[in-house]
């Protein structure tokens, strides 16, 4: 199984989370040496936001690829899988902070920031806003990254918590226009997000890719993964394995039933690769789980 590299920045090893507070860079200083293409990666403490003034693009997030119009933000939260496909035309900058940072600060100041730091996004920008607004304060990040005055670190985290109320309030203004359309958008979804946990229950043990569930759905995989990202904060696979742990749990308290018997009755050839995966989704063996299971079972 292939690795997903974790980076600090764009194909440096990581470092410990706190070695920079923030950094800043136009896309071309990083893109042009990599002929424009930065292959799928992650930053397991490091968010990343992009101002994409003009040029063309894709962004990959996690398994979606969405194209890049032009003014817009791009939100990259930190262990989110994400890659980019960038024209030579590019112009935009990137912006790369600690999310524990960030997070602790917005906890302080500015709570309701929190949702916006956590979900990776795509957010369109009305050119206005991104001149008289987000530009002027870009240059201030840029100008606080590049000197060396004293507070320059604490003044560069305050303007990427001014920066991240611009952003949530081009979220409301997205939501809003959202709504405006009509309430037939919302009970659509509603009414795929309970056709999918319908169909996860009924084939969960099958293994089905995700492109089972979109086609019987009647959208395709990038479709449904925007459906539960936005309804459900996650992925629609990450809605399958939180189902398959739950029949797991169960049958390891409940069935009665040896380690290997509940993995293929789960539809796993290898118990062995059972036993991975549960560790994997819940950070104990299935084994270390039934025997907590069971004292506390026993207590009651």
């Amino acid at each position: 199984m292939s690795k997903i590299p974790n980076y600090d920045l764009y194909g440096e090893s990581a470092r410990p989370p706190w070695y920079d507070a923030f950094n800043f860079e136009w896309i071309a200083e990083r893109s042009r040496p990599n002929d424009w293409h930065i292959a799928a990666h992650r930053h397991d403490a490091l968010l990343q936001i992009l101002y994409i003034r003009s040029g063309t693009g894709h962004v990959l997030i996690e398994s979606e690829k969405l194209v890049i119009e032009p003014p817009s933000l791009v939100l990259i939260p930190a262990q989110t899988v994400h890659g980019f496909v960038f024209s030579p035309e590019i112009d935009g900058l990137v912006i790369t902070a600690a999310q524990r940072a960030l997070e602790s600060i917005s906890k302080a100041v500015s709570p309701g920031l929190l949702p916006v730091l956590q979900r990776p996004a795509l957010i369109p920008v009305r050119p206005e806003v991104g001149d008289d607004t987000l530009m002027p304060l870009f240059g201030l990040l840029e100008q606080e990254f590049r000197g060396s005055a004293r507070g320059h670190i604490a003044a560069g985290m305050s303007l990427m918590i001014a920066l991240f109320v611009q952003v949530a309030r081009l979220t409301d203004a997205a939501s809003a226009a959202s709504a405006a359309a009509g309430a037939t958008v919302n009970d659509r979804r509603a009414a795929q997000i309970k056709r999918l946990r319908e169909l996860v229950a009924a084939h969960v043990r099958e293994h089905q890719p995700i492109e089972f569930y979109a086609g019987k759905i009647g959208i395709t995989a990038a479709q449904l993964g925007r459906i539960c990202r936005d309804e459900l904060g996650h992925s629609p696979m990450s809605l399958v394995n939180d189902h398959l742990i739950r029949e797991a749990q169960r049958d390891l308290v409940y069935s009665g039933l040896t380690i290997k018997q509940i993995a293929h009755a789960l539809g796993f050839e290898d118990a062995a690769y059972f036993s991975r995966y549960f560790r994997k989704q819940t950070g104990v063996t299935p084994t270390e789980f039934q025997a907590a299971a069971h004292r506390d079972l026993s207590l009651n």
